[in-house]
């Protein structure tokens, strides 16, 4: 797995959390995955979080699921549920005490799932990467294809935005994309019909390219990297893009 920046660790607070709530409410693979990596975004998908046990209290009051003899917990249950992760679409991943495994609570569905995990010693050796792609699949009916991804959430990211006016003479971001990837090698990157990432470790982050909306470029990086951000920046003005105002 490829990791975008330097891990944060987590806080004492949330150490002692994981330790003393930690006998069978939290898969163990979650705490390991926390204690190794901090919170972050796997694969841009799924947000990883230390254990949250009030942002779905209120949720028990809006009616937004149905809940019949098939629904794992009771409305009231959801007040009760710590959620541990969120997607980038707003759906909950949860745990609740009286409840095996993992809850999915989601954002455009009517129905509350529960995601049963491997048992006794299977459990331990599980990677919660591996446990988090079992639930894109079993949610979405299709596998993500590319390279695996986890962005730690350090606090020192930032940020700068561009994008390629359209017009005669000017390059498409796929081609872009390409004289990049000749003229600045990626630790990694990935591609798909609709955006580019380009993952530089001395920037701590990536170039990212909107190849559905055919403009925008964005550099994402850590602060100490300043310096080569300036020069990606300077390359990609080069190249034809502008920096939005």
């Amino acid at each position: 797995m490829y990791i975008v920046s330097e891990p944060k660790g987590l806080s004492e607070h949330h150490r002692h959390m994981l330790e003393a709530e930690s006998s069978g409410l939290y898969p163990p693979a979650y705490i390991r995955f926390l204690q190794q990596y901090g919170e972050g975004t796997y694969r841009g998908w799924m947000n990883v979080q230390t254990p949250d046990t009030e942002v779905l209290r209120p949720f028990a009051e809006y009616g937004l699921w149905e809940h019949d003899q098939d629904s794992p917990i009771t409305e009231q249950q959801i007040g009760e549920c710590t959620a541990i992760g969120t997607t980038v679409d707003g759906d909950f991943l949860a745990v609740h005490p009286k409840v095996d495994g993992l809850l999915w609570l989601p954002r455009h569905a009517e129905q509350i799932q529960a995601i049963p995990l491997p048992s006794g010693e299977q459990e331990k050796e599980e990677s919660y990467a591996l446990i988090l792609d079992g639930i894109y699949l079993r949610m979405y009916g299709r596998s993500q294809e590319e390279s695996v991804y986890y962005e730690p959430w350090t606090g020192t990211r930032e940020h700068l935005f561009l994008r390629m006016p359209p017009g005669a003479g000017q390059l498409a971001l796929t081609e872009l994309a390409d004289l990049c990837r000749t003229d600045h090698p990626p630790d990694l990157f990935i591609e798909n019909p609709y955006v580019c990432y380009l993952f530089y470790r001395e920037l701590g982050g990536y170039i990212r390219l909107n190849l559905a909306g055919g403009q925008e470029v964005a550099i994402f990086y850590e602060q100490a990297a300043g310096q080569v951000s300036a020069k990606m920046k300077e390359w990609l003005l080069s190249k034809g893009c502008v920096l939005y105002s």
